[in-house]
């Protein structure tokens, strides 16, 4: 039987600062409760997220899809030849497939992700899809400093699909987009997806949708804590709540404690009132103009921008000198 050479590698990026014990109950016992969203993405949580972008309600991933579908070869072009693809937060790697038929000469694609099984199964099964490309799959947090396998192009352009950056808080955001220009040096760019700022109804459907899959997703974090932090939440004594802030232009997604109680996590304890909430996610929305302008500040110079007839998404292409 004739072998077949595997065409994809798998490295690890960086190991994360700090540990998930520590920052989770830091969160839980400040003011205003929290836990990062990067928590969501363990196995179930990202598979939770992948039935999420089949919603009908969940506008983002179809009008991304669209968008990218009709203006591949724009961007293709945009993001030129000799040129390393590199993906953040890559997932299953659906996305990407478009670009990459529109970029028969790629040689070389870096999916980073913090899920480390999810990646590695998506990244085999690309992989198989497209024999000619070089896969190195990298398992990092790539909010923060990551290490690179050694690539061959000339130049790297990142992948940023989702509207991702609207997770980051204003200083976190700023912080990320000016690390990803260093990392992009020279003559680097990045292709981002951002929402954009439209009707509430619309907002508030997106991230409560009828089947519960949100609900589920959110929730699901829960059940992480309770696997790996030895902790003890009971699901049906919390409740997702999503709404849109029009003032702060972001979606608050939260879990409601339906009573008072106390929860174990390993051997500390945390109380919560009745109505208090754990702040989960935050989505900010954006106007092209008020991305554009954050971009700049961050080193990016905008060189492109394509949306959907709505006006409710937008993909920008950005360059760094």
């Amino acid at each position: 039987m004739k072998t077949i050479k595997s065409n994809v590698h798998y490295h690890v990026g960086n190991e994360p600062e700090t540990d998930m014990y520590s920052e989770v109950l830091n969160g839980l016992r400040s003011e205003h409760k929290t836990i990062s969203p990067k928590y969501f993405y363990d196995k179930k949580g990202s598979e939770l997220f992948e039935a999420i972008t089949m919603l009908a309600e969940y506008y983002p991933t179809r009008t991304e899809l669209f968008i990218l579908n009709k203006y591949r070869d724009e961007m293709a072009s945009a993001i030129g030849t000799d040129t390393a693809l590199v993906e953040f937060g890559s997932g299953s790697s659906e996305k990407v497939r478009t670009l990459l038929e529109a970029m028969p000469d790629l040689k070389e694609y870096v999916p980073i992700d913090i899920s480390k099984d999810f990646l590695y199964q998506s990244a085999r099964a690309l992989s198989i899809e497209y024999p000619h490309l070089h896969v190195h799959a990298v398992s990092a947090d790539y909010t923060e400093k990551f290490e690179l396998p050694k690539l061959t192009s000339s130049r790297k352009a990142v992948f940023f699909p989702g509207s991702t950056i609207g997770n980051f808080e204003p200083h976190e955001r700023v912080n990320f987009l000016k690390m990803t220009a260093d990392f992009l040096k020279p003559n680097g760019g990045l292709l981002i997806g951002v929402d954009m700022k439209k009707d509430h109804a619309v907002l508030n459907a997106a991230y409560n949708d009828s089947k519960g899959i949100t609900s589920q997703f959110n929730t699901n974090l829960l059940n992480r804590l309770n696997r790996e932090l030895l902790a003890d939440f009971n699901l049906e004594h919390f409740h997702h709540h999503a709404f849109y802030h029009a003032e702060k232009g972001r979606i608050e997604m939260h879990l409601v404690s339906l009573k008072n109680q106390t929860i174990t996590i390993g051997s500390e304890h945390v109380t919560f009132a009745e109505g208090e909430t754990i702040q989960t996610e935050n989505s900010y929305k954006f106007t092209i103009e008020e991305f554009q302008d954050i971009a700049r500040d961050c080193g990016f110079t905008p060189k492109k921008v394509w949306v959907d007839e709505k006006n409710w998404f937008s993909m920008h292409y950005l360059m760094v000198e």
